[in-house]
């Protein structure tokens, strides 16, 4: 009789050993499916914002564009200025807004982004002294970040440091590099009529 009750005791704590088991089992689904929904907005949290800093870049670089456009050279001196003062007032409008997505890095990526941020600071520091020069080696830069088979050398060197940066790290290497390739362009053209608007008054003062 003893002996049948000790059974029954320990039967009973193992259903209910097994039921809390089961019960922590459900918890710790359930707090995982939560944690994988949380991750998903996190990570769309973090597109939308990376979204929006390359439109605030965007909307930089087309101002910018504007006040250095010939069509804004060719207009009269009173409604430049106007232009100028609204083009100014939406550049500090963009610059108010600050938008900044962090990047996980281990030590050897954190390496790996300074001496690349480095190779591009170094060309960007002799750009006004040889432009033709720096585009060319800027080109190679951006050819070393691209997946698709480049019409232009490739800097294997700088590809070899940008394999191991972040991978959030090379998409805005990639970018910054785009950036700076239609800054040249457009610095190239401005002088380009500057200099044809240059030669042109020369042979009008020569033929009075």
């Amino acid at each position: 009789m003893a002996q049948a009750k000790i059974q029954a005791k320990m039967n009973e704590a193992t259903c209910s050993k097994f039921s809390r088991t089961l019960s922590m089992a459900d918890r710790s689904g359930r707090l995982l499916e939560s944690l994988d929904q949380l991750e998903m907005r996190v990570e769309a949290l973090r597109e939308a914002a990376s979204a929006m800093e390359q439109e605030r870049e965007c909307i930089l670089e087309m101002i910018q564009s504007l006040q250095n456009s010939q069509e804004m050279r060719n207009i009269c001196a009173g409604e430049r200025e106007e232009l100028t003062l609204t083009a100014n007032r939406l550049m500090g409008r963009t610059l108010s807004v600050e938008i900044s997505v962090g990047t996980i890095r281990n030590p050897q990526q954190e390496e790996a982004l300074q001496k690349a941020t480095s190779i591009i600071d170094e060309i960007v520091k002799k750009l006004l002294d040889d432009m033709e020069g720096s585009r060319q080696k800027l080109l190679a830069l951006h050819a070393a970040c691209v997946t698709e088979a480049p019409a232009v050398p490739i800097n294997q060197k700088f590809q070899a440091i940008v394999i191991g940066c972040a991978l959030e790290d090379q998409k805005n290497i990639k970018r910054r590099l785009e950036t700076l390739l239609r800054n040249v362009e457009n610095a190239e053209k401005n002088i380009k009529i500057m200099d044809h608007q240059k030669l042109e008054n020369t042979k009008a003062n020569g033929s009075q």
